[in-house]
């Protein structure tokens, strides 16, 4: 497996397994393909024919998925943020983490090519406002299934968890800018102490 490959399996790691094999190895396919081109040549410049000749799909499979080259790029994207933002609800986690932080934080470390190429894209902004909302609608079931989320008032948790997926997002971008210094695990335990308990506890461990 190439290393575009990889990174794109990476991104559709916590996927819907209910999709159609034979659907999935497609779309599959299609998204490495895009990947890969992303981080050969500007977004701009990359055509549907570029992509159906790496992936070796016709042309009419493409359209049968998606419309354009945009399309499939948010199609995969939300897939990944629907998939992630309700992984902790999907796999029966019972911690009092209310989103992947360290999952997912782990993963953008992985796919820094990728992620450069994206802000390139300039979809970086589109992507990130998609995130927030699947992020906030996990955090918000994740607050109705913990006993300590019980405890917010029902009308006031989808505001609460807009703002922590807002925060989480802005975290993961002061930990990028930093050169993603601190562990994955330990931007998990800072973000949950800011939901839970305020931020003047425990500090941040570094791993320089």
């Amino acid at each position: 497996m190439s290393e575009n490959n990889h990174d794109h399996k990476l991104l559709l790691h916590f996927g819907d397994q209910k999709v159609d094999a034979r659907v999935r190895r497609t779309r599959d396919a299609l998204g490495d393909a895009l990947v890969g081109l992303m981080q050969e040549k500007p977004f701009d410049s990359i055509t549907v024919q570029d992509v159906l000749d790496r992936a070796k799909v016709s042309r009419s499979t493409f359209y049968s998925h998606y419309s354009d080259k945009d399309d499939l790029l948010m199609s995969d994207a939300e897939e990944f943020f629907d998939a992630i933002a309700n992984a902790l609800s999907r796999h029966g986690d019972k911690s009092d983490r209310v989103a992947p932080v360290k999952e997912f934080f782990r993963h953008v470390s992985e796919v820094k090519p990728f992620i450069k190429a994206l802000v390139s894209s300039g979809r970086v902004h589109a992507n990130m406002e998609l995130a927030q909302g699947h992020f906030a609608r996990g955090i918000e079931k994740r607050l109705e299934e913990l006993p300590r989320g019980r405890n917010i008032p029902v009308s006031d948790r989808p505001a609460i968890a807009f703002a922590h997926a807002g925060a989480m997002l802005s975290l993961m971008n002061w930990w990028i800018d930093r050169g993603m210094r601190e562990t994955p695990e330990a931007m998990d335990e800072l973000f949950h102490r800011m939901v839970w308990n305020g931020v003047a506890q425990v500090p941040v461990k570094s791993t320089s």
